[in-house]
Order: structure tokens, then C-alpha cells, then sequence
């Protein structure tokens, strides 16, 4: 497989890698097989996180005999040292090795000052000088925290949602990892299941030679057209740049990144997650998005006033009550649908 350098960690990887998170739905033998046909073909990066509820655990029971033979990067959401390291020992357990490759912070609001000694950096630091890490890194969903990130000198990765809908501003981060030498790791190259055409995002990504996209695998179907794209690279073409325009016509006004500047909203909804609920609800098990708590928090939708704060501090335009409302129609049909 195309492989390339992972930026300053020196870490030769696959350009293909196994985006784990959606393996939370399938089941643990068919997760196994997933993984095993994945590392046969010759993938060797897979990104899972301490909160993919079993998705380590099924790396671990997949690949636990080839460990020594592929890259892990998983990531703690821990705000302290304590918890950083406390996160990390359950992971390896999972994971069933003595070390990660990679260990991400979990997309941090302000990013952990390095000169506290109990910050969630720290965390990253003791790990190293355990050596139950290799490499610190962070994932973002939010430009400014991941430019600073970069910036900082103090993380070996970034993890940052990159696809052919994203827009320029998002798209120069790549240009500015290869800069400052940050391996970039491309989260939702297909928006979490927004963007159905697997062709066009590969070729666009593939154009980038520092950028190593995570595809979120589920089913065995999905694992085989990627490692097609893979072995048969689709050209960068006019067809191409006419499936992008379409696509960021039609598409980019209707993907949630999970900023936060949207926050907070007057009428108490957690828009991060809900204005993503769609694809949450098919990408994760569903059944946390179904009970009497979150059925109460989508429910305040309804209470929105259109006050125009969200859309207002929304950094990729969004309009973002009529986004809301329509995952509102959404969540409540897929209830139905299973009452």
C-alpha cells in the first residue's frame, strides 16, 4: 500500500488508515474479521479513543498478536495528569499491548497550559518518560485551537476534520502541519456519512502527501472499497473537481464540526452534538441517544427562538436552527421507527 512519513514522529504509515470508531456497532466476530482482512491488505494506522466505548478492545482482540507490526493512536478526553494517565491504563489494557504510538488529547477546549504540572499535558509528558507512549498529539474540531496546537511545538500530531467540502481557511491547515512538520491525521474524510461518494473524497485527499485520512470503517463492504481506491488510486480529474463543486453546493452548509462557538445557547440546546445527531445515530450505538435525558435535550429545539447567537458565531456559516431542526425531524422518526 502507498505508504508516507507521519510528519517529526518519523512513523512510516499507510496513506490509508482504519478510522475504528464506527466498529462500536458491529459485533465482536465480525469486527475481528474487519480488522484482520484491514491488516492483511496492509493497513498499518488505527485511530480508536478511550471514549469509542469497546472499539480498543476489539483492536486489541483483532491485532493483539500483531502488535509489534501496526501504528495505535488513541486519545484520552482528561482534563488532568491523573486522568491522562489513569485513561492510558485502561487503554492498554484494551488495547492488550505496553504501549501506544500515539496518544491524542481528545479535542480540548483551551489547550492544557505545558507548564502545569497536573495538566492533561503533563499527563502526555510522564507517559512518554514511562514509555507507554511514543508520540503526544491532539485532535480538534476548532481551526484556532488546532493552528495553536501546530504552532506550539508541543504535539507530534494533529487530528482535524479535512474533506472536499471543507473550506479554504480548514484547507490551509494542512500547508501548516507540513510547515512546522505535524504529522495531520484527517478525520471525517466523508463528513461521518455526509459525503457518500468514496471516489471523489479519496482523490482529493490523496493529492495532499502529508495528509492520512482515517476512513471510519463499519462494514466489510466499506473496508473493500477503500482498499480499492487504495490499490487503483482514482485520478484528480475534471470529473473530480465537478463532484467537489457539486458537493460543496449542496453540502457544506449542513456539517457541524463541533466547534463549540456556537455555545452557549440560550435555550439550554447542546448544539454540538445535535446539530451531528443524524450521523451520530448511525455511526455510534444509538441506544445512549434514546433515552429520557436526551430525548429532553433534543426536545428543546422546539424551544429555539432564532435568536441568532449560533448562527452569528458559527465559523463556517451555518445556518444553524434550520439544521437543528431538521435532526430534530430526523431523531424523532428514527424513535418511531423503533417503537
Amino acid at each position: 500500500m502507498h505508504t508516507t512519513r507521519l510528519g517529526k514522529t518519523n512513523l512510516t504509515v499507510t496513506r490509508t488508515a482504519f478510522g475504528v470508531l464506527p466498529l462500536q456497532r458491529t459485533d465482536a466476530a465480525e469486527a475481528t474479521r474487519i480488522l484482520w482482512r484491514a491488516y492483511d491488505a496492509g493497513i498499518t494506522l488505527y485511530d480508536t479513543a478511550r471514549a469509542y466505548t469497546d472499539s480498543e478492545e476489539k483492536i486489541g482482540r483483532a491485532l493483539g498478536d500483531v502488535r509489534d507490526r501496526i501504528v495505535i493512536a488513541t486519545k484520552s478526553g482528561a482534563t488532568t495528569k491523573a486522568g491522562v494517565l489513569a485513561d492510558l491504563e485502561t487503554s492498554l489494557r484494551h488495547l492488550r499491548t505496553d504501549y501506544v504510538d500515539i496518544l491524542q488529547l481528545h479535542n480540548p477546549g483551551p489547550l492544557p497550559d505545558p507548564d502545569d504540572p497536573e495538566s492533561s499535558y503533563a499527563g502526555l509528558l510522564e507517559a512518554r518518560a514511562q514509555g507507554k507512549i511514543r508520540f503526544p498529539g491532539i485532535s480538534n474540531h476548532s481551526l484556532e485551537r488546532a493552528r495553536e496546537a501546530v504552532e506550539s511545538g508541543l504535539y507530534d500530531t494533529l487530528q482535524f476534520p479535512v474533506s472536499h467540502i471543507s473550506n479554504d481557511d480548514d484547507l490551509a491547515i494542512i500547508a501548516h502541519c507540513a510547515a512546522h512538520d505535524v504529522g495531520l491525521i484527517a478525520m471525517k474524510p466523508l463528513c461521518g456519512g455526509l459525503l457518500t461518494n468514496a471516489r471523489t473524497a479519496f482523490a482529493f485527499l490523496r493529492q495532499y502527501e502529508n495528509v492520512v485520512p482515517i476512513w471510519g470503517i463499519q462494514h466489510m463492504h466499506e473496508l473493500e472499497e477503500i482498499l480499492a481506491l487504495d490499490a487503483s488510486p482514482p485520478a484528480f480529474d475534471a470529473d473530480t473537481l465537478a463532484a467537489i463543486a457539486r458537493d460543496r453546493e449542496e453540502l457544506a452548509g449542513a456539517f457541524c464540526r463541533a466547534c463549540g462557538y456556537c455555545l452557549p445557547c440560550p435555550a439550554g440546546i447542546p448544539i454540538p452534538m445535535a446539530a451531528r445527531m443524524k450521523l451520530l445515530l448511525r455511526r455510534m450505538p444509538f441506544a445512549q441517544f434514546l433515552t429520557k435525558d436526551w430525548r429532553e435535550k433534543m426536545g428543546r429545539i422546539r424551544d429555539c427562538t432564532d435568536c441568532g447567537h449560533c448562527r452569528a458565531h458559527c465559523p463556517y456559516g451555518l445556518d444553524t436552527p434550520v439544521l437543528l431542526r431538521a435532526m430534530l425531524d430526523d431523531y424523532e422518526t428514527f424513535i418511531t421507527e423503533r417503537v
